[in-house]
């Protein structure tokens, strides 16, 4: 440790753009993410605020299974297709993909389309079928 803090003594130029380097990754995380709720907290949002489901992977995935009442908007799609969710604007919108990473591209357009309410589902629709919840299968 005393060799730690030596070195942070000689080299303090070297550590303070260490430390804002740590603080700049930070911050850009914190920025960039968009809030995300587990499975469970999905469905008490879908339940008890009756919140509209909007699946962004493509159609051929979603067929395949999905969330009771979600609808399909393709993440390459929704700036086109944005304004059919116009209608659901006061209500919270849970976005899914398939293992969470393309919901958060998803909620930055949505949230810079007006919606105030939007969270994406931590781990996707891998961890909705992890803790066997409904899908609905064509």
């Amino acid at each position: 440790m005393a060799q730690f803090v030596e070195f942070l003594g000689n080299h303090w130029a070297l550590s303070g753009m260490w430390l804002i380097i740590v603080a700049a990754l930070i911050f850009y995380h914190q920025r960039t993410s968009s809030e995300a709720v587990g499975p469970q907290a999905a469905v008490m949002l879908i339940n008890r605020s009756d919140a509209i489901v909007v699946d962004v992977r493509d159609k051929k995935e979603f067929e395949s299974g999905h969330v009771v009442d979600s609808i399909n908007i393709p993440l390459v799609k929704l700036d086109q297709r944005i304004t059919e969710l116009n209608k659901h604007k006061e209500k919270p919108v849970v976005v899914v993909c398939k293992v969470g990473h393309q919901s958060t591209d998803a909620c930055k357009k949505l949230q810079q389309a007006g919606f105030p309410q939007v969270v994406r589902l931590a781990g996707g629709l891998t961890e909705w079928k992890a803790q066997s919840l409904p899908l609905i299968q064509k």
